[in-house]
């Protein structure tokens, strides 16, 4: 865990929470326990080509939003293996498809701009855990960003484009993620035992044949 994502994770409460529950202890251990940065300047924790990779393989991720009663919202956004692109080390966006018309995290973003963004991977049972700062940019004023984060092949209408500036990120702990797989992941895993299946069939009706 960075010391950005502490800063802004573990506050008075979070903290009260580990002293309660026997935790304050190992977390200033970890030496990830930083009051926050001199002057109150916020943080932007780069990317490492580790986490470019990671996010630009994902098919999906959950995005987290506040709405202007406080309430969080929580939304699954879906599409295929590289929709969410990294366009430096501190950014990242994805094309905003049609979707239910309902445009809740887009109002929310409106009124306060931080998110906070899960990335999974089920199968390798790793989470990436990012807070940033998000801007909707509809392509209709500005044209030129769709090209940017459109998917090629991918049919679905583009209204939109979500940028988020990263100011933090954690990797979690592997724990209690179940692993699950998508059709795709799932067929890799079944092609080995496909195909010694198919090599024992074709043994049989060799030895039927004789």
């Amino acid at each position: 865990m960075s010391e950005s994502y502490s800063s802004i994770a573990f506050t008075r409460h979070v903290r009260d929470a580990q002293e309660r529950y026997g935790s304050r202890a190992a977390v200033e251990r970890l030496g990830t326990d930083a009051p926050g940065l001199p002057g109150g300047a916020e943080p932007r924790d780069p990317l490492t080509d580790f986490e470019a990779e990671f996010i630009g393989l994902r098919d999906g991720f959950y995005l987290a939003s506040t709405s202007d009663t406080g309430w969080p919202y929580v939304q699954f956004r879906g599409g295929p293996p590289g929709f969410v692109k990294v366009l430096d080390e501190h950014t990242f966006g994805w094309a905003d498809f049609r979707g239910n018309r309902q445009y809740i995290s887009a109002g929310n973003i409106a009124g306060d701009d931080r998110v906070s963004v899960f990335f999974m991977d089920y199968p390798r049972q790793l989470r990436l855990k990012v807070f940033g700062r998000a801007s909707v940019v509809d392509v209709r004023e500005d044209p030129s960003v769709a090209p940017t984060l459109t998917v090629a092949g991918y049919r679905a209408k583009v209204e939109r484009a979500v940028i988020v500036t990263v100011v933090a990120f954690d990797w979690n702990c592997q724990q209690h993620i179940t692993p699950r797989y998508s059709a795709e992941e799932l067929r890799e895993v079944l092609a080995p035992m496909q195909e010694e299946l198919e090599r024992l069939r074709s043994q049989v009706r060799g030895g039927a044949a004789a």
